[in-house]
């Protein structure tokens, strides 16, 4: 089995900034890709930004040149740098990777951290 676990959410002023972390723990032979995604009240869950194993990396459109993902491959970490937040940037944010465990490749998520952001 394998444990995401966030850290690093809160409420900020429009224009600040928040750093998530997601430190994945557990029965790990290897880890794919890792990336973060958000769901607002009402809405679905959508894709921020996900980072692979080589370093490959995409963003939603929506937090292109505000936020920055990266990872510490040693530490099974994966960081999202969130720089000049907007309210509409206000969601659930949710840690996701896909995981081989030595026995197979699984998905799996975090159990989410808040981010606020007020005007």
């Amino acid at each position: 089995q394998v444990q995401l676990v966030e850290s690093g959410g809160g409420l900020v002023q429009a224009g600040g900034s928040l750093r998530l972390s997601c430190a994945a723990s557990g029965s790990i032979f290897s880890i794919n890709s890792m990336g973060w995604y958000r769901q607002g009240l009402g809405k679905e869950r959508e894709l921020v930004a996900v980072i692979t194993s080589g370093g490959r990396i995409n963003y939603a459109d929506s937090v292109k040149d505000r936020f920055t993902i990266s990872r510490d491959n040693a530490k099974n970490t994966v960081y999202l740098q969130m720089d000049s937040l907007k309210p509409e940037d206000t969601a659930v944010y949710y840690c996701r990777s896909t995981v081989d465990d030595g026995m197979g490749r699984a998905e799996y998520w975090g159990q989410g951290t808040q981010v606020t952001v007020s005007s």
